[in-house]
């Protein structure tokens, strides 16, 4: 059975598919057979993020290791039963076309709440959520007062997040090993980034998730887009000699690879 991993936050422009993208091609680059799936229908940035990639390996007669993408295959509405949902019926068939060959199956998932991301979290081995430093991403985790100091319940994210171990304990699943991300930080250590840490950590240990580090902002992320090239990429480009911000960069992106702690996976690079 492939492990799969969930890359999920119902906030658009937390860096979810910068994660999935950097994740998948990671794992793939160690050795590891990797399925790839964009939950998001309309924008499909994680999609695209990977027919780049294709295309520019294409024309520059590249073989980068790369994940397998799969498109949700569509689904004759004759064909299900009274109360089936179709949604359930495409997101099950591209996990079974993926699943028998993979490793890992890394899911984007849409930064809204959707039918196909409440059953995507459900089948979640593991899940990573990218989480910009703000009290206005913290929100969809849970509520606080008026100082950021005091949690007072969690909000709309986690309640999902909440049912889908209800129902993998149900199912008689393994619990979801559940990663929060701090994500697309800034340098400075403001008053808000240290806010912003102790609440993650109050909150960590009260609906019980983990927490790793994620990615500063930088601009190299957003270079990369159009060409779907990771940050482990550069050197096979004919980049000799890497700066320091795609140094650290490289460096953040090991630090999570590690903080994951997949199964199998030891990092090489």
């Amino acid at each position: 059975m492939a492990h799969i991993i969930v890359v999920g936050n119902e906030k658009g422009g937390a860096g979810k598919s910068t994660v999935s993208m950097h994740v998948a091609t990671a794992l793939a680059r160690m050795g590891h057979v990797v399925g790839a799936l964009d939950l998001d229908l309309r924008q499909k940035t994680f999609g695209r993020y990977v027919a780049n990639r294709t295309a520019f390996c294409d024309d520059q007669d590249l073989s980068l290791p790369s994940p397998v993408y799969r498109d949700l295959p569509e689904i004759d509405p004759a064909s299900l039963k009274p109360g089936e949902n179709i949604y359930d019926h495409r997101l099950s068939a591209a996990v079974a076309s993926l699943e028998g060959d993979s490793d890992f199956i890394v899911i984007d998932c849409p930064g809204s709440h959707t039918r196909l991301s409440q059953v995507a979290h459900s089948l979640a081995d593991t899940l990573i959520t990218p989480l910009n430093d703000s009290f206005v991403d913290f929100d969809l985790l849970a509520k606080t007062d008026a100082s950021g100091d005091k949690i007072e319940g969690p909000s709309v994210y986690s309640e999902m997040v909440w049912n889908a171990r209800q129902l993998r304990a149900q199912a008689g699943l393994q619990p979801i090993d559940w990663i929060v991300v701090r994500n697309r930080l800034g340098a400075q250590n403001m008053v808000n980034k240290q806010k912003m840490e102790r609440a993650i950590e109050m909150l960590s240990k009260r609906i019980g998730f983990r927490t790793a580090p994620g990615f500063h902002e930088r601009v190299i992320f957003r270079e990369l887009f159009p060409r779907g090239l990771t940050l482990l990429d550069l050197k096979d480009i004919g980049v000799k000699q890497l700066n320091i911000s795609n140094v650290a960069a490289r460096q953040e992106l090991r630090d999570l690879i590690k903080a994951l702690d997949l199964p199998g996976v030891t990092v090489d690079f």
